[in-house]
C-alpha cells in the first residue's frame, strides 16, 4: 500500500513539471519568428525555380566611348575602289571622259588592223573593234593610267574597255578641198592614193604635238580615186583631228591621181561634247 501511494506522488510530481515546462516554453517564444528551415525542396528535373519575385536587377550603366570604340575613325580608310565598279580596275577615276550615252567611233587605226576591247585596262582581250566601227557608246566609266586614259564602252551586247587613243565623237563634215589647196600653195598630185593622201594628211597635221597619220580605210580605184586618212593629234583644246577622204581625178604620166576633193570630218575631245560648230 505504501509503495503505491508513493508511486502515485511521483507520477504527479512529473506531470506537474511537464505542465511547467510547457507553459515556460511559450511565454519565451511569442514575439520570436519561427527559424526557416535549412532545408530547401529541390525544383523539378528541367525546370528553373521561380525567381520573379525575390531577384534584384541591377542596372550597370555602359562605359563612355573611347575614341577606339568611336564611330568615327581616329584615321583615314585606306583607298578603295568606287563602289559603282564591280571588279578591281587599275588607275584612278578620270573626269573628262565621255559621259553616258556618248556615241564614239574608232578613229586612227590601219585599215589592216583592228581595236582590242579588254576586260579592264590593260587586261585580257575580249573582242575587237574595226578601223572605222561607229556606234559605241560610253557607260560614262574612265580610268586614268600613268601614260593612258580608258574608256568602258558597250557595242551591241558587249562590255569592254578601250583606249582613249582610238576613239572620239565625229563632229561635222564638211568641204576642206580649198583650205588644203590654200595651203599647199597647188592642186596636190601623186604616183599613188596613198601618197596623195599624206599628202593632203600632212597639210592639217600638226608638227607640234605631232599628228598620227594613219590610213583608216584603203585605196579605192573607180571612176575616182578614193582614200581615207585620220589625222589624230592637234594643237588644239577643242578639236582633236580630223577624218580625211581624199578623192583624186585619174590621169597619165608618172602622178596619175590628182586631187578632186577632201571631206573633212572633225574629231571633238569626248569631254567637250560635239556640235555644228
Amino acid at each position: 500500500m505504501t509503495s503505491r501511494v508513493a508511486l502515485g506522488v511521483s507520477v504527479l510530481a512529473l506531470a506537474v513539471a511537464v505542465l511547467a515546462l510547457v507553459v515556460a516554453s511559450r511565454d519565451s517564444g511569442e514575439d520570436v519568428e519561427a527559424p526557416v528551415p535549412e532545408e530547401q525542396v529541390a525544383p523539378e528535373p528541367d525546370r528553373q525555380p521561380d525567381t520573379a519575385a525575390t531577384e534584384t536587377v541591377v542596372v550597370v550603366p555602359e562605359p563612355a566611348p573611347t575614341p577606339a570604340d568611336s564611330a568615327e575613325p581616329t584615321t583615314d580608310p585606306p583607298d578603295s575602289m568606287p563602289s559603282e565598279t564591280p571588279v578591281s580596275l587599275p588607275g584612278e577615276p578620270f573626269e573628262f571622259g565621255p559621259a553616258p550615252g556618248d556615241v564614239l567611233a574608232v578613229v586612227g587605226v590601219a585599215h589592216d588592223d583592228v581595236l582590242n576591247v579588254r576586260d579592264v585596262p590593260f587586261g585580257q582581250i575580249i573582242g575587237t573593234l574595226r578601223p572605222l566601227e561607229g556606234g559605241v557608246v560610253a557607260t560614262g566609266q574612265s580610268r586614268a593610267l600613268p601614260t593612258t586614259v580608258w574608256h568602258e564602252v558597250r557595242v551591241g551586247a558587249s562590255t569592254g574597255w578601250v583606249s582613249d587613243a582610238y576613239v572620239t565623237p565625229l563632229g561635222a563634215t564638211f568641204d576642206a578641198t580649198t583650205e588644203v589647196v590654200n595651203i599647199l600653195g597647188e592642186t596636190p598630185a601623186a604616183g599613188t592614193m596613198p601618197e596623195l593622201g599624206r599628202i593632203v594628211a600632212e597639210a592639217v597635221a600638226s608638227d607640234e604635238p605631232p599628228s598620227r597619220i594613219t590610213v583608216s580605210a584603203p585605196t579605192v580605184i573607180g571612176d575616182l580615186g578614193e582614200i581615207t586618212m585620220d589625222v589624230v593629234g592637234l594643237a588644239d583644246d577643242s578639236v582633236r583631228g580630223f577624218r580625211l577622204q581624199v578623192f583624186a581625178h585619174l590621169g597619165a604620166g608618172t602622178e596619175p591621181f590628182v586631187l578632186k576633193s577632201v571631206e573633212q570630218t572633225l574629231m571633238c575631245y569626248s569631254h567637250r561634247g560635239v556640235s555644228e560648230e
